[in-house]
């Protein structure tokens, strides 16, 4: 039977700018992308049911690093840099664009990532690289179609299986669900998730070094 973990306690670990600025250990880490005005944040501090735990802005582009969150001893979330932020200067959209593609490429630590795009504008040109990016290393990858509660049921179900056809061009393991932060819609079986890819990671690992060669 799967672990359940308990998300709730989950809490700030460090930032970094980089992955080389990184904890070199063997801590499992679960990371959660996504265009800059995704719900992004929203959607960590609906799943660990806190307010604050990743910092809400009413300006997008605010998650400028690569923020650890402890959900318990060995196991972590990663919140990586908001892209796609057209009123970025272009050498910070580079740097983040930088940070997230060697995270993703080179990170041994990461073991699932969680894509967030809005319902209404999903699949752009970044979020098609972003689940290139992870299949061509072979992490798994769940998107989250986000703000459901902005369409009515009939549209929702549309967005939804037409992005799960799109996904398919992929060729990778990428499961696509809706979620919502305000109706706590998908939140289930985004846990059920996170259990999953956690559990399919033997309990004893050999430290090793936190790069993909």
């Amino acid at each position: 039977m799967t672990k359940s973990y308990n998300y709730q306690k989950t809490h700030f670990l460090t930032s970094a700018s980089d992955i080389h600025n990184l904890p070199i250990d063997s801590k499992l880490e679960i990371a959660f992308a996504g265009r800059s005005n995704s719900g992004k944040s929203s959607a960590i501090n609906t799943l660990v049911n806190q307010k604050t735990l990743a910092r809400i802005s009413k300006m997008p582009g605010r998650t400028q690093l690569i923020n650890l969150f402890e959900v318990e001893p060995g196991i972590r979330l990663v919140d990586l840099p908001g892209y796609g932020y057209a009123k970025a200067p272009v050498v910070l959209k580079r740097q983040w664009q930088r940070a997230l593609a060697q995270y993703i490429q080179k990170r041994d630590n990461l073991k699932g990532l969680v894509v967030l795009m809005d319902i209404r504008h999903p699949m752009k040109d970044l979020d098609q690289k972003m689940l290139q990016l992870a299949v061509d290393v072979k992490i798994p990858i769940l998107v989250l179609l986000t703000k459901a509660d902005k369409l009515d049921s009939g549209a929702c179900k549309a967005h939804l299986n037409q992005v799960r056809k799109s996904a398919l061009m992929f060729m990778g393991d990428v499961q696509v669900e809706i979620f919502s932060s305000l109706k706590k819609l998908g939140v289930d079986k985004l846990r059920h998730k996170l259990d999953a890819w956690f559990a399919n990671i033997p309990s004893s690992l050999e430290i090793k070094l936190p790069f993909r060669k």
